[in-house]
C-alpha cells in the first residue's frame, strides 16, 4: 500500500520512537502531522523534520482537547500514537495515585485518542497503538507497565473487531535507546544498555528508527490487523 500523500497523524511525534516514526513516514512522502504537549518539542521536531510538517500542541491525557485537535486537523487516513507515560516501581511500594496516573496517560490517553479520531478516518484507515514487551515478560518492579501494556493489547484486538474495516494494531517494543533515559548520568545509562545487550539474542539495544520500521509497516499492510507487533530483540525468550 502507498502511503504518498496520505495524511498520517502521530500522537508524540516529536522525540525518540515517535519522531523516527514520523521521519519513516515522511520517507514514504506521507503527509505527516506531529502532536505533542511540549512546544519547546514541537518546535525542535519541526526544525528536525522540514516545514512541511504540521505540528499542533496537545495534551492527549484531555478529551476536549482532543476533540479540538482533531477538528483542526480534519479528515486523515492513518492514526500512530507513541505518547503515554508508565511508572516503575514494587508492587508494594508503588502508590496507587502513581498507578493510576500511568493508566491515565498511557491507557487512557491512548483509548480517548482514538475515540476522538474516529469521526475523521475512512474504511482505509489504521490506527497504530503502542504497549511494550513488559505485558509480555515483566521485570520486577514493572506490574503497573505490565498491566497496562497488556491492557492496549487487549483494546487493539477489541477495536479490531468494533471497528472494522478500519485496521487496528499495535507496536509492542523492548528497550530502546531513546531521550526516556536521558535524565540517567552517560556512564549509567550506557552500562545498562550494554547489560541489556548481552542478555539478548540480538546482541543489542533497539534504536528508535528499528521500532519506527515497524509503525510503517503496519500502516501499509492491508491485511493485518489485531496483530501485536513485537519488536523486542528476542527479550521474551530470555
Amino acid at each position: 500500500m502507498s502511503l504518498i500523500g496520505k495524511r498520517v497523524v502521530v500522537i508524540g511525534g516529536t522525540s525518540g520512537i515517535g519522531l523516527s516514526a514520523a521521519k519513516a513516514f515522511l520517507d514514504e512522502s506521507a503527509q505527516v502531522i506531529i502532536a505533542s504537549r511540549s512546544e519547546a518539542k514541537l518546535s525542535e521536531a519541526k526544525n528536525v523534520l522540514g516545514g512541511n510538517v504540521e505540528a499542533y500542541n496537545i495534551d492527549f491525557r484531555s478529551e476536549e482537547k482532543l476533540a479540538d485537535f482533531f477538528k483542526m486537523v480534519g479528515n486523515f487516513d492513518h492514526l500512530v500514537v507513541t505518547a503515554g507515560e508508565g511508572a516503575m516501581g514494587h508492587f508494594s511500594d508503588l502508590p496507587v495515585a502513581d498507578v493510576r496516573e500511568a493508566f491515565d496517560s498511557k491507557f487512557w490517553g491512548q483509548y480517548s485518542t482514538v475515540r476522538a479520531a474516529i469521526p475523521y478516518l475512512n474504511d482505509t484507515s489504521s490506527i497504530t497503538l503502542t504497549s511494550g514487551v513488559y505485558g509480555i515478560r515483566p521485570p520486577q518492579g514493572a506490574t503497573t507497565l505490565a498491566s497496562i501494556n497488556s491492557a492496549i493489547d487487549g483494546l487493539v484486538r477489541g477495536l479490531s473487531v468494533d471497528l472494522a474495516p478500519i485496521r487496528v494494531n499495535v507496536v509492542s517494543p523492548g528497550i530502546v535507546d531513546t531521550p526516556l533515559y536521558g535524565g540517567m548520568p552517560d556512564e549509567q545509562r550506557q552500562n545498562l544498555y550494554s547489560n541489556i545487550a548481552q542478555q539478548l539474542p540480538v546482541n543489542r539495544v533497539a534504536q528508535p528508527e528499528d521500532i519506527a520500521e515497524a509503525y510503517v509497516y503496519l500502516v501499509k499492510n492491508g491485511f493485518t490487523t489485531g496483530t501485536a507487533l513485537l519488536i523486542d530483540g528476542g527479550a521474551h525468550l530470555v
